[in-house]
């Protein structure tokens, strides 16, 4: 309770006579600041908004909101923007923006009262019966719960304390014919109107704000204002998924469909954009300043072509180079609690950027939604793998302990031949990371990742082991010559190996097979047409998507003259093995050892 309620009180106290047209004026000025304070805060509608596959979207705001008595916006909706994100508008060339000002404020709302206390507390003045739990009845008028209010709790609390709301006291002011009562309200066990009680409660509360200062020109302020405001944040997603149905000719439907989840706000017949593709951005993991909220985003700025937050933008900074690091000043905020669903594939900013558009798309805030995107039909063949990756040669076998070498027998097994789809992309947008369901006639085949495809690009979608197409793999040493080499004063003797593939199609038809087969050490020549050739595993594209080198690698410590001498070589066959036929594929290779 302010001051001047204070005041009122007491003169009410003293003036029993005037209790009931002070009560009247009284309450009608507090529902008309209650009134006023919900009024002032802006509902600024969402237009538009553009998803990432990350859970980053860029939000457009925009329309005509009501402004309070000094001609501002004032709304309860405060974004948490990446840091340099955040662009509010005035969209009236004759109203200018002067500021943005965010920060917690105390306003009044209005709720229906839920219990006793708050009914006491909403109808001030009331001619009431009261019964006590001592079964004490008598009839009283409320005059008021005594409160300690904001602005006195601040003049008597020490500097630079935070700002408190009201603090209300556990007693009531009753005038019965006696004077004025004071009751603990836990005491009170009933209450009669003699009236019909007012059903809503005013009371304080701290909201984050956000308040758009405009200037009218000199002019009065008009009740409404066409402002906006556009921002990047996390919250919402899209998982893109496809279905891939092969006709057994060539010719593949594709089809794709998005999960959106949305944890950030309510749409309401908004554009959306879906992106494929995330770009990368220097403050992706700092929040704006003029967000209070504890929300992590990132940023994510192209948009299609014709979109109204495509240029949102245009004139970010993001490629200079920073003479301060930002992290030092402002550390990365803690991340979000919004359920944006699982990570898919390889979301990244290695992806080029394409948009597909969802017009009057509605989904309030908690909710999921699954809708077809575009479908489109690929060409495609059957194309049959074998991978088969190196071993460790028998000198550093013996290192390794029982439980490596158990582990180093699960991981070259014997190898399997993969069944898999090798799409082009002849359509007019790329294909992007996500799961791939490969269903034909009505029986689901397999699910596979598909991987970032531009157009014109072919990909190779897994579907299953091919298990009717037998492999046996056989290695041998062919020749051991000490003293074949010479390096620092050590001697380095050249082993030599050979090797066989044997592959049998059982399957009814003839199959395309790509046979790829990587060797430690220096590899030599190759039957059947193969292409024998040493590679560089940080720069060839096959071997750096198996992660470099394999796990076993670093249990032993490879010594230097292992790499002046030795190497990977890369061995590849592409041919058609009719059904029924074998086929031996032999090569050849070696290393030095000391």
């Amino acid at each position: 309770m302010n001051k001047l309620a204070i005041v009122a009180l007491a003169w009410i106290t003293a003036c029993p006579g005037v209790v009931s047209a002070e009560r009247s004026r009284g309450l009608q000025a507090a529902r008309a600041e209650a009134r006023g304070s919900l009024h002032a805060l802006a509902a600024m509608p969402i237009k538009e908004v553009t998803v990432f596959k990350d859970g980053h979207a860029f939000v457009l705001h925009e329309g005509t909101v009501p402004t309070n008595e000094a001609g501002s916006v004032v709304m309860d909706y405060l974004p948490a923007p990446v840091l340099g994100t955040f662009w509010p508008f005035s969209s009236d060339p004759n109203v200018r923006l002067n500021a943005v000002v965010s920060g917690r404020r105390s306003i009044t709302i209005e709720r229906t009262a839920l219990n006793l206390r708050e009914l006491l507390e909403a109808n001030l003045g009331a001619q009431v019966r009261i019964t006590e739990t001592s079964r004490l009845q008598y009839p009283a008028t409320i005059v008021a719960i005594p409160t300690r209010s904001s602005a006195e709790l601040r003049e008597t609390s020490p500097p630079n304390s935070e700002a408190r709301l009201p603090e209300k006291g556990d007693t009531i002011l009753l005038k019965t014919g006696e004077g004025i009562k004071v009751v603990p309200i836990g005491c009170i066990a009933d209450v009669t109107f003699l009236d019909p009680p007012r059903p809503r409660v005013a009371n304080e509360e701290f909201r984050d704000l956000l308040t758009l200062h405009l200037d009218w020109g000199g002019r009065p302020p008009a009740p409404t204002a066409d402002v906006g405001m556009m921002y990047l944040q996390k919250g919402i997603r899209w998982i893109p998924h496809y279905k891939i149905v092969p006709d057994g000719e060539g010719h593949a439907v594709v089809s794709l469909q998005a999960t959106l989840i949305n944890e950030l706000a309510d749409l309401h017949d908004v554009t959306a954009n879906l992106v494929i593709g995330v770009p990368s951005f220097a403050f992706r993991d700092m929040l704006d300043p003029i967000g209070v909220q504890q929300t992590l985003a990132q940023l994510s700025p192209h948009f299609q072509s014709g979109s109204q937050t495509r240029y949102g933008l245009s004139n970010a900074i993001m490629s200079q180079t920073q003479s301060v690091r930002m992290l030092d000043v402002m550390p990365p905020v803690s991340a979000a609690r919004a359920n944006l669903g699982p990570e898919v594939g390889d979301a990244r900013e290695h992806e080029d950027l394409f948009v597909f558009t969802v017009k009057h798309l509605t989904l309030k805030r908690g909710e999921r939604m699954v809708l077809p995107v575009v479908e489109c039909v690929l060409e495609y063949r059957d194309v049959f793998t074998l991978d088969i990756p190196f071993a460790p040669p028998p000198e550093v076998r013996w290192n390794f302990n029982n439980q490596q070498q158990t582990e180093l027998a699960r991981l070259l097994r014997k190898p399997k031949v993969m069944h898999k789809l090798r799409l082009t992309n002849g359509g007019e947008f790329p294909l992007t990371t996500a799961p791939a369901l490969i269903v034909r006639d009505g029986q689901v085949l397999g699910q596979g990742m598909m991987t970032y495809t531009a157009v014109n690009a072919t990909t190779d979608l897994e579907i299953t082991l091919a298990v009717d197409i037998q492999v046996t793999k056989t290695d041998a040493e062919t020749r051991r010559t000490p003293d074949a080499a010479k390096w620092n004063g050590n001697s380095y003797t050249r082993v030599d190996l050979g090797g066989t593939i044997a592959l049998t199609n059982h399957r009814s038809r003839a199959v395309d097979l790509e046979v790829t087969r990587y060797v430690l050490g220096r590899v030599g020549s190759a039957d059947h047409d193969g292409v024998a050739r040493q590679i560089n595993v940080f720069e060839d594209e096959g071997w750096a998507a198996r992660g470099i080198y394999p796990s076993w690698w670093n249990w032993y410590g490879w010594p230097n003259w292992w790499y002046h001498f030795n190497g990977q070589g890369l061995i590849t066959w592409k041919f058609t093995l009719n059904a029924g036929d074998t086929i031996d594929l032999a090569y050849d290779w070696h290393y030095f050892w000391r």
